[in-house]
């Protein structure tokens, strides 16, 4: 049984690393294709989204607005690998005006972030993510 945890465990720390190297590549056909058709997103400080369709929709509108990358990606995993969180380093930049947000002249920035997955049948089920807003609006209104 333990044996069989641990492949679960190592399993879900490699999908969780597969989506965040899909993530840095700019591709995200993979990383839709890593979520659960009824994927759950709860967005930083926002209102909670499902389906893969919202979820693209999303990143249609970052990719938009951002370009980042995440460096120093650490991934920890339940052992039955049901459950998994993240930690990385956002390095980013501000290319176009988000609604609600200070006005975008290509800042850059540097911020700590984090997510939590929930995983089911080896697919992304939910994804929360977390930064300090706060400290990337310092950063951007320089």
């Amino acid at each position: 049984m333990k044996i069989d945890g641990t492949r679960r465990q190592d399993r879900t720390i490699e999908l969780v690393l597969g989506y965040y190297d899909a993530f840095n590549r700019g591709d995200r056909e993979t990383m839709l294709a890593l979520l659960a058709d009824d994927v759950v997103h709860d967005l930083n400080e926002g209102k909670r989204e499902s389906g893969k369709a919202a979820f693209a929709a999303f990143m249609r509108r970052m990719d938009a607005s951002y370009r980042e990358q995440l460096h120093d990606i650490i991934v920890f995993a339940t052992q039955d690998g049901d459950r998994a969180a993240a930690e990385y380093v956002v390095h980013g930049e501000y290319l176009r005006d988000d609604e609600g947000l200070p006005p975008a002249r290509g800042q850059t920035y540097v911020l700590p972030g984090g997510a939590f997955f929930d995983i089911r049948d080896e697919r992304i089920a939910r994804v929360t993510n977390y930064y300090n807003l706060q400290d990337w609006i310092d950063q951007v209104s320089r």
